[in-house]
């Protein structure tokens, strides 16, 4: 009777620690995920604002009928965007490796609700 207790206890312990474990890869798993979309909109934002103030340089929102200096702009545009874009993939890389050494548990959100009492003497 006692060995079927302490196998009992030791797949409960077994159980908790895979959770617990479990737990963890998949909060390190969202934060990687989250970190890694506000790098990839940091870049694109960047991209965007570029475009906005110096799109008019490349005739962005123009069309075809481009000049010989806007298609050449627009190239150095093209050129810049694929390095930028690069070098945030290859950032994003980076996080996932720096991630792998770190153990993260996700403290969830909690909120705390006031607790009225109510007279029901009345």
């Amino acid at each position: 009777m006692e060995k079927g207790y302490q196998d009992l206890i030791r797949a409960s312990n077994k159980y908790k620690v895979d959770k617990d474990s479990k737990y963890k890869e998949d909060s390190k798993d969202r934060l990687l995920k989250i970190s890694k979309k506000k790098v990839q909109t940091t870049m694109i934002g960047a991209l965007s604002t570029i475009e906005k103030h110096f799109g008019f340089l490349w005739g962005h929102e123009e069309g075809d009928n481009l000049t010989d200096e806007q298609k050449h702009m627009r190239d150095l545009f093209e050129e810049a965007r694929s390095e930028i874009l690069d070098k945030g993939n290859s950032q994003m890389r980076n996080l996932e490796a720096e991630f792998a050494q770190y153990d993260v548990k996700w403290l969830r959100y909690s909120m705390t609700l006031p607790v009225k009492t109510v007279n029901t003497e009345e």
